[in-house]
């Protein structure tokens, strides 16, 4: 058994309990957080809505990430990996890194407009330039998938 092979147990534990943390982040944590600072700063209070959705909205987008890494685990395990369907679940992980960039771009300018202290801003903006990496990454990956993809089936052609 490959090395790959033998990480895809614990990866899929890992992924488990990923998915588990973030429905409780979604479900209970953050809309508790937001009513507590709308209470606590009745000033912002009117943040409380926006800021449910947008943050919700993103640990769903990580769900997708994870639910598409776990079908392609699958696919590796099951040594389906360089096939056109993996290309689908691929897609699905950069279309979440590309929504979630792109809210949290829209955060970032909002914060950046109104902020008093640069300190929130430049955070913001390193957390920005590091999902353009990793989205820019996942594109290259697919690239890359896509061109093995090809080979191995140019090779299955020849075998």
């Amino acid at each position: 058994m490959s090395f790959e092979r033998r990480a895809v147990l614990p990866l899929r534990i890992c992924l488990v309990v990923l998915f588990g943390v973030l429905v409780v982040f979604e479900t209970l944590s953050l809309p508790g957080q937001w009513a507590h600072m709308a209470k606590e700063s009745p000033d912002d209070a009117h943040l409380r809505w926006p800021l449910t959705v947008v943050t919700i909205f993103w640990v769903v987008c990580v769900q997708v990430v994870v639910v598409c890494t776990w079908k392609l685990l699958g696919m590796v395990q099951a040594d389906r990996i360089f096939t056109p369907s993996s290309m689908r679940w691929v897609d699905g992980i950069v279309a979440a890194i590309a929504a979630a960039w792109t809210t949290f771009l829209a955060v970032f300018l909002w914060v950046g407009f109104n902020a008093d202290d640069p300190g929130a801003p430049l955070l913001m903006f390193l957390l920005l330039v590091c999902g353009a990496v990793l989205g820019l990454l996942m594109v290259v990956l697919r690239a890359l998938l896509r061109q093995a993809t090809t080979l191995r089936t140019d090779m299955e052609a020849v075998i």
